[in-house]
């Protein structure tokens, strides 16, 4: 009798995580492009939601944030900031939230608060912020839900554990996304 050999495993043609982070990257442009129209304003949101997700995953799993991720995302930004600040579709006083929150989380990450990869996804998410609001709320936002996140975790026994920042600043970066369409839909034209 002779043994046949077992067929080779099936591999999966896409990476698991595709499975999750595709729809949550169309969930993120859908929601930019609603919140924004087709503008240039879109252009370094929709980079960052073309990231968001694999940062997210990255951040979680090795408490990374790569440059590879971040910094185009900060090119795209400053790059489109430029183009609208000489097209006349931005004026220097609303460069104002984006250097605040910029300002400050490089601060952050200067002085050991936050990691240089959360600095500099900060960044990121300021300049792909389409509004004030978004540009704010965000970091603000994905603050207070590390907060929570971190007080379940002591509340566990969970004392010296590490939390990635990079997912829930992204995550608050998406619900003040969320609330910014919100409040243009609600909001008598």
């Amino acid at each position: 009798m002779t043994e046949t050999a077992s067929p080779a495993p099936v591999r999966n043609v896409l990476p698991l995580r595709l499975v999750w982070q595709v729809p949550v990257t169309l969930v993120l442009v859908a929601l930019v492009v609603a919140t924004t129209g087709v503008t240039m304003a879109a252009v370094p949101a929709i980079a960052l939601a073309a990231v968001a997700a694999e940062l997210a995953r990255t951040d979680a799993t090795v408490h990374r944030l790569p440059n590879r991720l971040t910094v185009p995302v900060i090119a795209i930004g400053l790059v489109v900031t430029g183009v609208r600040l000489l097209l006349g579709e931005l004026w220097a006083p609303g460069l104002l939230p984006v250097a605040a929150v910029s300002g400050t989380v490089l601060a952050l990450g200067l002085v050991g608060a936050f990691g240089m990869g959360d600095a500099k996804l900060g960044i990121a998410m300021a300049l792909a912020g389409p509004t004030p609001l978004v540009i704010v709320a965000a970091p603000i936002l994905g603050t207070l839900f590390a907060g929570v996140a971190a007080v379940v975790v002591l509340a566990r026994g969970g004392r010296g554990r590490r939390l990635p920042l990079g997912p829930f600043l992204l995550a608050g970066w998406a619900v003040a996304l969320a609330l910014q369409f919100a409040l243009a839909v609600t909001s008598p034209a």
